[in-house]
């Protein structure tokens, strides 16, 4: 019985008989010899026993071409929140060795590893949860690149070594063994540097670098520029640039470099310092080389220009893009209502997935026009993020028969308004016929403090937590009688991972 079901899924228990007998297996060293079949859940049960010399073992004789470590590990809760850093490690040094070894031998086709492709993409940030040995995704991007930088270092030594040995040979020495890495790349002003060593060595390294998703953050703009003109445009399907203060003028000048990945399908530009809300000259031909470049971009569907100040610019910095976004990101934006009168009637609005529009004041003259945008978008919306924007009840009453049109809603941010538990229940009575809604995050009711003034300007030791606990016991009860105890409500806003656009 073979690892993989016919649907190509993982088992659908941890402790089933097969993976039970996996970790018995895994125990020892060395391993017997098993079926190929059987390497995945060996693998699996290595990582999940923090076994790294065995999962050494099972990489230098890893009898398929492909080691994909998502799907392999991270289906399973166990594997994903189990301390990573000394597996991943062991993963990358016994690839190294492999590749040293073809290197010093050339020609020899002895080895029983037939790894062609190593991805380890989407890896969590086991720093995000401080876990003591876990690996953050900064350090494995800087793992990875040094394994590519000493491997090819290793290539380079080795090739004086053979053009000494043998000069005035005419025989054609055989090309050796190469190994692509795919991952999702995160660099700053210290790990720049040894990753663009890494990416300098491109296709001549036996060991590549492959870059699903890009993250810079706090990085000058001629190390952004020359990190981007070196990946290899194939698979590049994110690009995130955040907190680098690259201002209007930046972006006209990064921009340009983004045409050349195809696959491009999310651009992420929260905290870039851009501000047009003067049209001044310089803004002007920052907002037309903007739209221009955002043009060029085909496959674009996600864009996040989060804490950038737009106001009555967004016509003009999405007027040259052919294809409709999906996911549209633009909290604290310093939007006007034309900005979304021009998004409502635009055809991103049937199309959007998930939209953010936190921080804008909708107490006043954005109201309607928000309205009738979530009206335009129903149809299609899955995630709505209306955090601190200054709603009340009121203003929730006004917009209930808009959010009960959304029929697909899946998630609703509204932490930091101003309800009451009158007005949550209401929310939750409106909201609970939606068959999609599996979360929403409210906002501490203002019944939990004890000063009758905003939530958002009182200090912490104001708050009554045992009124709050009161408040989610009987939001808990509410949804177990309206027959949907499967919906998560919280007010805790970073307790759930933020969705992701390619989740969707």
């Amino acid at each position: 019985m073979g690892w993989f079901g016919a649907s190509g899924g993982a088992p659908r228990s941890m402790d089933s008989l097969l993976f039970l007998s996996a970790r018995r297996l895994v125990a020892h060293r060395p391993l017997p010899t098993v079926p190929a079949q059987l390497y995945p859940v060996l693998f699996q049960a290595a990582f999940l026993d923090g076994r790294p010399l065995v999962l050494q073992d099972l990489v230098a004789q890893w009898p398929f071409p492909v080691l994909n470590f998502q799907r392999i590990v991270g289906r399973h809760e166990l594997c994903r929140d189990h301390p990573s850093k000394l597996c991943i490690q062991s993963i990358i040094l016994a690839v190294v060795e492999q590749l040293r070894r073809d290197l010093e031998e050339p020609g020899c086709d002895s080895s029983p590893c037939r790894l062609r492709v190593l991805d380890v993409t989407g890896l969590q940030d086991d720093a995000a949860s401080h876990a003591p040995d876990g690996m953050s995704v900064w350090s494995g991007t800087v793992a990875l690149a040094k394994a590519c930088v000493e491997v090819s270092k290793r290539q380079q030594e080795f090739q004086k070594r053979r053009s000494r040995s043998h000069k005035g040979s005419s025989g054609a020495a055989a090309a050796p063994r190469s190994v692509d890495v795919h991952a999702d790349l995160f660099v700053n002003g210290t790990s720049y540097g040894v990753l663009w060593d890494a990416l300098q060595a491109g296709n001549a390294s036996p060991l590549r670098l492959k870059c699903r998703e890009f993250q810079a953050e706090e990085l000058c703009l001629a190390g952004i520029v020359s990190l981007l003109k070196s990946l290899d445009p194939s698979g590049v399907r994110r690009v995130d640039l955040r907190f680098n203060n690259l201002g209007l003028g930046g972006l006209s000048l990064v921009l340009p470099h983004l045409s050349r990945f195809p696959n491009l399908r999310s651009l992420r530009l929260p905290y870039s310092n851009v501000d047009v809300r003067r049209l001044i000259p310089e803004s002007v031909l920052g907002i037309r080389c903007l739209a221009r470049e955002l043009g060029k971009l085909q496959s674009l569907r996600e864009l996040n220009l989060g804490s950038s100040r737009l106001s009555g610019n967004l016509r003009h910095i999405l007027c040259k893009l052919e294809a409709p976004l999906e996911s549209l990101e633009l909290a604290f934006c310093s939007l006007l209502p034309s900005d979304f009168a021009f998004l409502s009637q635009s055809f991103h609005a049937p199309a959007l997935k998930r939209l953010d529009l936190s921080g804008h004041d909708f107490s006043q003259t954005l109201l309607q026009p928000l309205k009738h945008l979530l009206e335009e978008t129903s149809a299609s919306l899955l995630h709505l993020d209306l955090m601190e924007c200054r709603l009340t009840d009121s203003h929730l009453a006004t917009l209930l028969a808009s959010l009960q049109r959304c029929s697909l809603l899946r998630s609703l941010g509204l932490f930091g308004n101003s309800f009451s538990m009158a007005g949550l229940k209401d929310l939750l009575w409106k909201t609970v016929v939606l068959p999609d809604l599996c979360l929403v995050v409210y906002p501490i009711p203002v019944d939990c403090y004890r000063s009758g003034l905003d939530p958002g300007w009182i200090l912490e030791d104001q708050l009554d937590r045992e009124c709050l606990g009161a408040v989610s016991a009987e939001l808990g009860q509410m949804l177990e009688s309206s027959g949907r105890p499967d919906v998560i409500w919280t007010s805790n806003p970073y307790g759930h991972r933020a969705l992701d656009y390619f989740s969707l």
